[in-house]
């Protein structure tokens, strides 16, 4: 991304509204601006009423522009930003006309990389930037809200400054090895790697968590045909999403929807009947269940409480994972001696509330809004890289390695974390961050 020329894009989601908004960012958005805006931009963060005119002064809208400047915005560049009338047509019109007066298409994330570059956020906030467009519940947009604010930053800057502090005894080791000076014991260095280490470590684990709050886990309903997973599925979603008949073999393909459980978006998915079949269209369907077996966070296997266990079922329950699978008995309202922890009818809607805490239960989820968690896994690699060095640097001591050698791996360690913050990262790494963001943000 050029961040010499200006750009410019609409800064509001597609589609028809009352307002939209059109950015531009740059050292020559106030000249841009006076080419196409009837009113001078005289006052930062000042709001204009005027007319956006075309190249032959003809009024294309009524609107409003603000002005930022430099370095007291977003970008920390000269921002303007036009409020027009919010149909389609006309907001696509007033970029052109930006265009035409001197500004370039922004291209995804352009925004918020300058932003970065100029030090306005650091590489970490960045990201936190779209993951609070992209929140699909309220504890997701908490989490972001607390990375954009800089809660992982001050994680990884507290973890650096231990680091620091080894670092200097360690080369004190190195350039005044005859003097007998006592900086720290061996031990202590030991003690106090091997600390920072689980530190480092406990935060990486907190990847599963975050990856769940900020992608959604997803469900897949599996069992035997006519056990109740469409029943089910009706259930949670409150709604009549999938067809149900006492026919075996109604669902045919995968059937997807959204809902909360909790401060969490699911993702559920209702599956084909698993049997064993020659109708060729059903066992297309049982096959992109198996598929999505696979991909799921969480398999709920629905028995029938009715009748007793099939031979397949029994296959079934041995040949899936116990950590990633919840035994649910649907139908326990035409028996109620069954044995079982989750006993559900899914026709009387009586259990669901006990299915949603043991599914909260199973994926371990921790809804603490005050934890600092990592989301992506560019993090979460480079703390596993981290971690790694120091304990090339602890088992160096533990053989009595020379000060010297171990040092390097220490850098190594601070190196790693230092990415997360976005200092020392490569050019590759930095496009594919900012091409996930939406064009004007």
């Amino acid at each position: 991304m050029d961040i010499h020329q200006t750009i410019a894009a609409i800064a509001t989601a597609p589609g028809e509204g009352a307002i939209a908004i059109v950015r531009m960012s740059g050292n020559e958005a106030l000249s841009i601006a006076a080419k196409l805006f009837s009113v001078p931009l005289l006052k930062s963060h000042v709001a204009y009423y005027g007319k956006i005119l075309g190249a032959n002064r003809e009024i294309l809208d009524h609107a409003l522009a603000i002005c930022m400047k430099a370095p007291h915005s977003y970008t920390g560049e000269d921002i303007v930003e036009l409020h027009c009338h919010g149909g389609s047509f006309i907001t696509k019109r007033i970029l052109e006309r930006c265009l035409e007066a001197g500004a370039v298409t922004a291209e995804p994330g352009a925004f918020t990389f300058r932003a970065f570059m100029h030090g306005k956020m650091d590489l970490a906030q960045a990201e936190a930037v779209q993951a609070l467009i992209s929140a699909k519940s309220a504890a997701a947009m908490s989490h972001a809200k607390n990375q954009l604010e800089g809660s992982i930053s001050k994680k990884v800057l507290l973890l650096q400054d231990k680091l620091f502090g080894i670092a200097a005894i360690l080369e004190a080791w190195v350039d005044f090895p005859e003097e007998g000076i006592e900086f720290a014991s061996l031990e202590d260095v030991s003690l106090d790697l091997r600390l920072i280490k689980e530190e480092i470590e406990a935060f990486a684990a907190t990847f599963h968590e975050g990856k769940v709050l900020y992608e959604g886990l997803t469900l897949c309903l599996i069992g035997a045909p006519n056990v109740g997973k469409s029943s089910l599925m009706n259930a949670l979603l409150r709604k009549e999403r999938a067809i149900v008949t006492p026919i075996a073999g109604t669902t045919r393909d995968i059937l997807e929807d959204q809902m909360q459980i909790g401060d969490l978006s699911v993702r559920l998915l209702d599956t084909a009947g698993l049997r064993e079949t020659e109708e060729i269209i059903e066992q297309e369907g049982i096959k992109r269940s198996k598929n999505a077996l696979q991909e799921a966070d969480l398999v709920l296997l629905v028995l029938d409480a009715s009748r007793t266990l099939l031979a397949e079922e029994e296959s079934l329950i041995k040949s899936l994972l116990p950590e990633k699978t919840l035994l649910i008995w649907n139908k326990c309202d035409l028996r109620s001696d069954i044995e079982g922890v989750l006993k559900i009818s899914a026709l009387q809607g009586t259990g669901l509330d006990k299915l949603k805490e043991a599914i909260l239960a199973k994926i371990t989820y921790n809804s603490n809004k005050d934890e600092v968690l990592i989301t992506a896994l560019r993090h979460k690699e480079a703390l596993d890289k981290s971690a790694q060095s120091l304990s090339h640097v602890i088992q160096g001591l533990q053989e009595g390695t020379s000060p010297e050698f171990l040092t390097s791996d220490l850098k190594e360690s601070l190196q790693h974390l230092t990415r997360i913050i976005g200092k020392d990262i490569s050019e590759e790494v930095l496009s594919a961050i900012f091409s996930r963001f939406c064009i004007g943000k």
